[in-house]
């Protein structure tokens, strides 16, 4: 079970702070077993200092704590705070990524059969795509559609999410793909065959939650020559 554990304290001596939060991580030389730190600075008291730390476990926040230079970093600390640190330890009972339920509902969408949804829940208006298949940007949320309804000509396909890491506004997801020749892609008519590729993309989120920039990379020189765009070239 992840734990969380939360430091606050009150001191006027931030930068001193990051200065000593740094020179602990360079004495740990990576031995520090947190996943995960953020410092915040309350708005309406600029003293009120909070530190969220994030452990896979609490057995990972205990073998922290026992680190050597882990009571060493608390004195200095408590020195450079006006009254002494409070630390509150919490076993994290629910945790929602809130980008990867959206990432996978686009790869869900982009493979629905059908008509390809308005996607107007999912992308920005002025949604900007770079594929290494275009050698110019796809700008603008119909731009978008458009593209994808190529692809939906072309193959009848599912996506597979594998993986799936979110961090501030960004995700990256990691996925498999299959399909069946069915419509022209690119000059080659149907072919038939079954083809599979895989690849990355990239995703940045804008403040209404909706994606407004996508990084493709995927296998296309792989997929060219399961549909035999290749053969010619290599005899």
């Amino acid at each position: 079970m992840t734990f969380v554990q939360l430091i606050e304290c009150r001191t006027g001596r931030l930068e001193e702070l990051d200065r000593l939060m740094d020179d602990w991580l360079r004495r740990t030389d990576g031995r520090r077993t947190a996943t995960h730190a953020v410092v915040g600075r309350d708005r309406a008291d600029a003293s009120h200092v909070v530190e969220v730390v994030e452990f896979a476990s609490y057995e990972d926040a205990r073998r922290n704590s026992d680190l050597p230079e882990t009571e060493r970093v608390f004195r200095d600390l408590a020195a450079l705070c006006d009254e002494r640190p409070r630390f509150t330890g919490l076993d994290v009972v629910r945790d929602e990524r809130l980008a990867e339920p959206v990432v996978r509902r686009f790869f869900e969408a982009l493979g629905s059969a059908g008509e390809l949804p308005p996607l107007n829940d999912l992308l920005d208006e002025d949604v900007h795509s770079r594929d290494p298949m275009n050698p110019q940007d796809t700008v603008g949320l119909d731009h978008a559609r458009a593209e994808f309804r190529m692809w939906r000509a072309a193959f009848d396909f599912a996506f597979t999410v594998e993986d799936v890491f979110a961090e501030g506004d960004r995700a990256c997801a990691r996925w498999s793909w299959r399909g069946t020749h069915r419509g022209d892609f690119l000059g080659i008519a149907p072919t038939g065959r079954q083809v599979a590729m895989t690849g990355m993309t990239l995703f940045r989120f804008g403040t209404a939650g909706k994606i407004t920039e996508l990084w493709w990379q995927h296998d296309q020189l792989g997929l060219m020559q399961q549909l035999g765009a290749l053969d010619e070239l290599e005899r």
